[in-house]
């Protein structure tokens, strides 16, 4: 069953990355890392074309409130996003009794490989399991990005099935790998 998040009053740390909510301050970082060729299109999405383009989705995460800002400790600049967003799996009878959110995150490309997004998702889950006492977490990627894939298992969620994901933005169907992590 889904549940409504607000973490608009939310701020997690990690060793290197403060969790936090989306401020109107941030369009600039946001505009650096989402108008480069391939960061969106990993995640299904075009990447940014214009500034207004990420006025639009600053302003959707900052009233959706579910969008955590990924910003670095060494120098306060903004390098991803980490969402809690509703699950493919509210979607099947077997999941029903449970309280589930979807993770979805985004990364500069100039930070990949560095660890950042795995040490976000560890705190999430930390997050979500003890604070909000969801039951579980899901998770996709498309089968053929390893980075993603990566951080799945770095992570410790299991995979469940294969599926078709249509991104209308990209106007392209990708096959997903979808995941479930169980709160211990």
């Amino acid at each position: 069953m889904d549940i409504q998040i607000d973490v608009s009053n939310v701020k997690i740390d990690t060793p290197r990355l403060l969790l936090r909510p989306w401020r109107k301050t941030d369009l600039n970082d946001l505009y650096e890392y989402a108008s480069v060729d391939g960061v969106g299109e990993m995640a299904g999405w075009k990447h940014h074309k214009s500034i207004a383009n990420t006025r639009d989705t600053l302003h959707a995460f900052m009233t959706d409130k579910n969008v955590f800002a990924l910003q670095l400790k060494s120098n306060a600049k903004v390098v991803g996003s980490l969402g809690l967003h509703n699950s493919w799996a509210n979607c099947d009878t077997k999941y029903a009794n449970f309280k589930i959110k979807e993770i979805g995150y985004v990364l500069s490309k100039d930070y990949w490989g560095q660890g950042l997004m795995p040490e976000a998702v560890n705190a999430i889950l930390n997050y979500c399991f003890n604070v909000l006492g969801l039951d579980a977490l899901t998770v996709t990627h498309f089968i053929d990005n390893s980075q993603s894939k990566r951080v799945i298992e770095k992570n410790g969620f299991t995979f469940v099935t294969q599926s078709e994901f249509a991104s209308k933005t990209l106007n392209k169907t990708f096959l997903e790998n979808r995941y479930i992590l169980f709160r211990k």
